[in-house]
């Protein structure tokens, strides 16, 4: 297995334990792709949920340029309920888990298609 499918396996590990989910292994697969080389980067493979920047950043470059939704209030409290499913005392809330959560809850997994 490669760096890649050795961090895909982690977070299914992590969806299944941290956030009581099973996943999509094809989804997953996609989403984390579709993050590109950030999976490999300590500090931006994840998401410093207390930071209001950060989570701005999710909402910008994810929900919005990525998914294709309009900006609203829905799209703060998707963030943070999966911030709150992935648990506010976890550190390292990886980048991927927290795309493909919100991903589910939208509806959008037609987007990696």
């Amino acid at each position: 297995m490669g760096k890649r499918d050795d961090l895909i396996a982690q977070y299914a590990d992590d969806l299944r334990k941290k956030c009581g989910m099973e996943p999509d292994m094809e989804l997953l697969t996609k989403v984390t792709i579709g993050c590109g080389p950030a999976i490999y980067d300590a500090d931006a493979s994840t998401v410093a949920a207390t930071q209001p920047g950060e989570v701005e950043t999710v909402k910008k470059n994810f929900l919005i340029r990525k998914l294709g939704l309009e900006d609203g209030p829905e799209l703060d409290d998707a963030i943070a309920q999966a911030i709150e499913t992935y648990g506010k005392s976890e550190r390292h809330k990886y980048r991927a888990v927290i795309y493909y959560m919100l991903a589910k809850h939208f509806g959008k997994e037609t987007v990696y298609d």
